[in-house]
């Protein structure tokens, strides 16, 4: 579960990252899809208590909002796209880096951050050895 955090963090942050570099490219700060990216990442990761149990359909809600959210990043995303081909380009020459991470299930996203780990062990040891 920890493991699972972890991989969400790393998406979020490079989402962030991204975020930054096309405000950047763009000379345009994109306040609302910080705020969405903020909140979808605070949604993700927040942890229910255990005294609550939702039902059915009190989840089915909650994935219908979360889906919205996710609408309205896309859209907002792609409207960037069109609007800027740097930010296309960017998008483009990073996509091996986050496209894997947002199309994974949380089992391959789980085996995605051993991976990035297991990697970051090999390049310690062959820099220290």
């Amino acid at each position: 579960m920890a493991e699972e955090g972890k991989a969400d963090a790393q998406l979020f942050n490079l989402l962030s990252n991204l975020l930054q570099q096309v405000e950047a490219l763009t000379n345009q700060e994109e306040v609302e899809l910080r705020s969405k990216i903020e909140a979808l990442g605070l949604e993700v990761t927040k942890v229910p208590s255990k005294s609550t149990q939702l039902n059915e359909l009190e989840i089915a809600r909650e994935l219908d909002k979360l889906s919205a959210k996710l609408d309205d990043v896309d859209d907002m995303i792609s409207t960037t796209i069109a609007a800027d081909p740097q930010v296309q380009s960017l998008l483009s020459g990073t996509a091996d880096v986050w496209l894997p991470v947002i199309t994974a299930t949380a089992d391959e996203r789980q085996n995605f951050t051993g991976s990035i780990e297991d990697n970051n062990s090999e390049a310690k040891e062959k820099s220290s050895g």
